[in-house]
């Protein structure tokens, strides 16, 4: 029997481990082609809608990244323009304050001036006055001391209206000279 096994074996061909049978082949082809034809049928629509929605999501995002860009170089544009207001501005009021300044400093060197000008004016006022004052006791002075002496040269007393006529002739006669 073992012999019989051993012919058995002989006469069948061992079987190649890489090449399929052919009935697996074929059923293969078979399995492929329906499979195939499913998802021809049912997938692939589903598949080409994916990839059109995807492809329509992809344009519409780069449209808008497009738009967001041109958005940004356009407030780029728009800041840079309120920059350089800005900084104009800023140099009108600087110069505005620099005037300012410069106007008031004018003012003031003119109200010192003027303040100058009239404590002039109020100081050679007092002289005046201070001269008129030390005039008249001067005045008054020298009459006291012409009466004294008239009283001492004449060596009597004078009545008043008598001492006013002398001093004045007095004074006069100072006053002249």
């Amino acid at each position: 029997m073992h012999l019989a096994v051993l012919l058995a074996a002989e006469s069948v061909k061992a079987k190649n481990p890489i090449v399929p049978e052919t009935k697996e082949i074929i059923w293969a082809v078979v399995s492929f082609v329906i499979v195939f034809g499913l998802l021809a049928w049912k997938a692939w629509p589903a598949i080409k809608k994916a990839i059109a929605d995807r492809e329509a999501h992809i344009r519409t995002d780069l449209e808008r990244a497009e738009s967001a860009k041109d958005e940004a170089e356009s407030s780029l544009v728009e800041y840079q323009r309120q920059l350089a207001e800005a900084r104009n501005e800023a140099g009108k009021i600087i110069e505005e304050a620099r005037l300012a300044a410069d106007q008031v400093r004018k003012d003031l060197i003119a109200r010192a001036e003027a303040d100058a000008t009239e404590l002039r004016g109020r100081a050679q006022d007092d002289i005046r006055l201070a001269t008129e004052r030390a005039l008249a006791d001067l005045q008054s002075r020298v009459a006291e001391l012409s009466i004294e002496l008239a009283e001492k040269v004449v060596e009597r007393n004078l009545d008043h209206d008598t001492q006013i006529a002398l001093i004045e002739s007095y004074i006069n006669q100072v006053g002249s000279r």
